[in-house]
């Protein structure tokens, strides 16, 4: 079967490989302390993502729910102010917070991390359920009400789409569990007996081994993206809503990630992600084209903005909240004479209650860093953002 959570398996995969060959002593840019086998870091769940803006977005994963995210994970970073200074965490504790969720490129130019790797099985379980969303509304009202409460090895996300020729609209439960296939039907048949799940229905692979689907997609694709966090349950009429509104469109989706486990173990202000306990999932939004022309991409992104508008009364509230790694430009953007005014406006969307303290950390021209030299305008940045290295830290 295929793999749901491709990006992850190849993490795995490098770090393994990177261990046996002992490439890292021989890369200039990269400082390597000795670590074991079935060792891991995030890597999020999307192709093209990289560490860098993994981390500074925070960095949800499928490792998530048991290793908390990737911004958690950081021991240490090594930041070049404006002026060519390098700072690091015992230098300006204030900064190190700051670029942990805060979005780095703001504060200045991120030269290494120093992350905590974490210990995984050396079997990992994945499978996918396919089912139609007229037909399974008890199913996905159970998963809301326990996909966050489920043990922390096990993730079950939910892939919404509609597509096909019937223009159904579809639900795919794409399942990534920490633990071989005999230890993980038991939890199924527990949870979710409607999966009616068996041991062939899933996809075991060693972390140890060399592994896993290593193709990258290269084909141009066009997309506007959304996102929301959900603190109580959807009623009826919300997915009603969804239904009638996916098909009217082609090929949009929506991606429910499960929160809960270690993420409402860590309080909201411990670093700039403040989505913790009290969230039950996260929801991202799509709409995709291949035809950019302007008749086509206007379309797509009026279905979305209609999409976003529609799912207000069933989302969090005082601030409507978002994942900063999921940028929507919509929510606002740095002008010319921005104001701070202005930019809580669409900051406190994904930075809830520490939007204030990240204004005052960029207010204190750290290192003697003019306020304006690096600005980040949404999902747009100013500065040219250097990835150089990272260095990994056994646990």
């Amino acid at each position: 079967m295929m793999n749901p959570f491709p990006s992850m398996a190849q993490a795995f995969a490098l770090l393994v490989q990177e261990q046996k060959q002992r490439e890292f002593k021989s890369n200039p840019h990269t400082f390597a302390e000795s670590f074991p086998l079935n060792a891991s870091s995030s890597g999020g769940v999307c192709f093209s993502v990289g560490t860098g803006g993994l981390i500074s977005g925070g960095g949800l994963d499928a490792l998530t729910r048991k290793f908390v995210l990737a911004a958690d994970n950081v021991v240490d970073a090594r930041v070049m102010d404006v002026n060519g200074n390098i700072l690091d965490r015992e230098m300006n504790e204030d900064l190190f917070w700051a670029v942990r969720g805060g979005r780095e490129a703001s504060f200045g130019v991120i030269l290494a991390w120093k992350l905590k790797l974490v210990r995984v099985p050396e079997k990992v379980t994945i499978f996918s359920i396919h089912r139609r969303l007229n037909s399974s509304r008890d199913l996905l009202q159970k998963w809301e009400n326990i996909s966050h409460q489920l043990p922390e090895n096990l993730l079950i996300r939910l892939l919404i789409q509609n597509g096909g020729v019937e223009r159904q609209v579809e639900l795919f439960f794409q399942s990534q569990y920490l633990g071989p296939v005999d230890e993980l039907i038991p939890l199924l048949r527990k949870y979710f007996p409607n999966f009616n799940l068996e041991q062939n229905d899933c996809f075991q692979e060693n972390t140890t081994a060399g592994l896993l689907d290593k193709t990258i997609p290269t084909q141009k694709h066009y997309y506007k993206g959304t996102s929301d966090f959900v603190k109580t349950s959807i009623p009826e009429s919300g997915w009603e809503m969804i239904e009638r509104t996916f098909l009217e469109e082609a090929g949009p989706r929506m991606i429910l990630e499960p929160l809960g486990g270690k993420v409402n173990e860590i309080s909201e202000s411990e670093t700039v992600f403040p989505h913790r306990k009290g969230n039950l999932y996260n929801i991202q939004c799509t709409a995709g084209w291949s035809d950019n022309s302007e008749s086509i991409s206007s379309q797509k992104m009026a279905w979305l903005r209609k999409l976003y508008k529609e799912m207000e009364p069933y989302v969090a509230k005082s601030p409507r909240t978002a994942y900063l790694n999921y940028r929507d430009l919509d929510f606002g953007t740095n002008q010319e004479d921005y104001s701070y005014s202005e930019a809580k406006m669409w900051g406190e969307k994904y930075f809830n209650g520490n939007f204030e303290r990240l204004a005052k950390v960029k207010s204190k021209d750290i290192g003697g860093c003019p306020k304006k030299a690096f600005e980040c305008k949404g999902s747009s940045l100013e500065t040219v953002f250097a990835d150089m290295g990272i260095w990994y830290q056994a646990k």
